[in-house]
């Protein structure tokens, strides 16, 4: 039999081989389509940083038992599924998924960034814009040029990807007798201001300097006390830093204890911020210990946040079954 392998090299670009005598497992199934996934780290330039989400390209629907199972056996912050639909001459759109170890989520930034960076790099799409059919409804992701890179640089090969989300609608906290539970499962720290977001149901709770959300130790036992899916923590930028804000994001309830790099809670916290910053443009980091840095824009007048960011692949295979 023949069959014909892709891989990917920076330098090269899409290479093929082809194997005219595989030799495959006894009880290997040709009846199952290999699924195709990488791995990519978002919203970093560096191997090893930001979020890892696992990209999965579905030539064919799976059920959703298989879907969960295959994010909990990569057991990493997010697993997300592609599925390619009918286009538009200009725009291609794939469905999209979202899946953490333990259930499937309704809106995932870094993933949504690790999906189009997937697309892009491995040139499955010509378009700069893709569209993503999703939970929270058409979300697009675009291919900008890089700042740093210019004018020299290729806008092809280093780019920034741009998501445009939804904003996230937070409301004041009304459950006073839960704050020192909070700031217990923060390991004592001290609490400025306490909201929930209504999308996902998220505790953001303010705390005195970006350094302070640095040196939380969380205590996860005790977050899982706390109402709420997840603990947004968040705090001003020591002074003299390059960015606005620090954030971290500790969600056990979803089978991740510390989620590194969140995109979803920035569309939280981009409105936060411009009500206490008075402005709409921000560089943010989440102090995560992986580390991940991310660019916002809030357009107040169409409640829509974008995020920019970098990605990195950092493996690639296939899945047998």
């Amino acid at each position: 039999m023949k069959l014909d392998f892709f891989f990917f090299n920076e330098n090269l670009g899409i290479c093929s081989q082809s194997f005219t005598h595989l030799v495959l497992p006894r009880n290997y199934d040709m009846a199952k389509i290999p699924v195709r996934y990488c791995v990519v780290d978002a919203f970093t330039d560096a191997a090893f940083k930001g979020n890892p989400a696992a990209v999965c390209f579905l030539e064919e629907e799976r059920d959703e038992e298989w879907l969960q199972a295959v994010a909990s056996e990569f057991n990493i912050s997010e697993t997300c599924y592609l599925t390619r639909l009918a286009e538009s001459p200009d725009v291609p759109r794939f469905r999209l998924r979202w899946f953490t170890p333990v259930a499937e989520v309704k809106l995932c930034g870094h993933a949504t960034l690790a999906a189009a960076h997937f697309l892009f790099v491995y040139g499955l799409v010509s378009s700069d814009v893709i569209e993503f059919s999703t939970l929270s409804g058409i979300l697009t992701a675009k291919r900008v040029p890089d700042p740093s890179n210019l004018p020299s640089g290729n806008a092809r090969e280093s780019f920034l990807i741009e998501l445009d989300f939804p904003v996230v609608s937070i409301t004041k906290f009304d459950g006073a007798d839960e704050v020192s539970t909070i700031s217990k499962s923060l390991s004592g720290a001290s609490v400025i201001e306490i909201h929930k977001t209504t999308a996902s149901d998220d505790l953001l709770v303010e705390l005195p300097s970006g350094d302070a959300v640095v040196e939380v130790e969380p205590l996860f036992d005790e977050i899982q006390k706390c109402s709420g899916s997840g603990i947004i923590i968040t705090g001003p930028a020591p002074p003299g830093s390059r960015f606005d804000f620090y954030s971290r994001f500790f969600c056990p309830k979803l089978g991740l204890n510390e989620d590194p790099v969140c995109g979803s809670a920035h569309c939280a916290l981009a409105p936060y911020w411009s009500k206490k910053l008075g402005k709409c443009d921000f560089l943010a980091y989440q102090a995560s210990p992986r580390g991940g840095v991310i660019n916002l824009h809030l357009d107040e007048k169409n409640q829509r946040v974008l995020l920019r960011g970098k990605a990195i692949a950092v493996m690639e295979g296939s899945l047998l079954v």
